[in-house]
């Protein structure tokens, strides 16, 4: 799994999410991030096929949508996004939120559709540790990622020990929190390694063991999120982003987010 993707969230299906998933290609990305929920599969199956990169280079994660909880449902739903994907295979197929009570039997279609191959990994999205130890209570399968919000102002060091010690891989989503960079701490930094905000939150991710899907539709903003590898934090400047968590959430907590 690449440590950085492309995030489709709020981009608009046909040319917005093609446009903006052929640039991310183009720009040496791998992974792509999408949902059912997000009504933008079709755009980016097409853009996928568009680019003509082989189908084992790269990585296509999905996101089964809250309504098709459930087991029957969550194997026709996920027909569904295979067929607008246009795809035999998805890399990763993950749960998108707990919910309220459904998810066991949703995990249970998701063992099915991995052990009869059409899916390379399964894992859950906005999963707190009492889910995913009430997850553990009725199945063998670790989840192989946890989806999460992860950033600066809601670090998560708690959760984030918790699935490096289960196997986890922690994901990022939201990782440069809508925008909201403007911050002192972050700026400071930019300007002493010579790099964007966007830049230094996402190099602490990775520094963090965290892998990252930040979103957006501009080229010279996907460009420049990719441009991560060609530096790090010292351990004191991490601490310092460290410093900065006020468990402050942009999305919903999953613990409200009820269905």
């Amino acid at each position: 799994m690449p440590w950085l993707g492309l995030g489709v969230f709020q981009v608009e299906d046909g040319e917005e999410v093609i446009r903006s998933v052929r640039d991310a290609l183009e720009a040496g990305y791998r992974s792509i991030d999408t949902a059912a929920g997000y009504r933008n599969e079709t755009g980016v199956g097409t853009a996928i096929k568009q680019s003509e990169i082989p189908r084992d280079q790269l990585f296509i994660t999905t996101k089964l949508a809250n309504k098709d909880q459930g087991y029957e449902s969550t194997l026709r739903a996920f027909e569904d996004s295979r067929l607008k994907l246009d795809l035999e295979y998805f890399d990763l197929y993950l749960i998108h939120w707990p919910g309220k009570d459904k998810f066991k039997e949703t995990w249970r279609a998701f063992e099915k559709l991995q052990k009869d191959g059409y899916i390379r990994a399964i894992g859950v999205s906005n999963f707190k540790i009492h889910h995913l130890e009430s997850l553990k209570q009725d199945s063998d399968t670790v989840p192989a990622v946890n989806q999460v919000e992860f950033h600066p102002l809601l670090n998560q060091q708690e959760l984030l020990q918790y699935c490096k010690r289960e196997g986890i891989q922690l994901e990022a989503w939201s990782p440069i929190m809508k925008g909201n960079l403007d911050l002192p701490q972050i700026t400071e930094l930019a300007a002493k390694y010579g790099k964007t905000p966007a830049q230094i939150v996402l190099r602490w991710d990775l520094q963090h063991g965290v892998v990252t899907i930040p979103k957006s539709v501009r080229q010279e903003r996907i460009q420049e999120n990719a441009g991560i590898f060609d530096f790090t934090l010292s351990d004191e400047d991490m601490n310092t982003i460290d410093q900065m968590n006020q468990d402050h959430r942009f999305g919903p907590d999953p613990d409200v987010f009820l269905f």
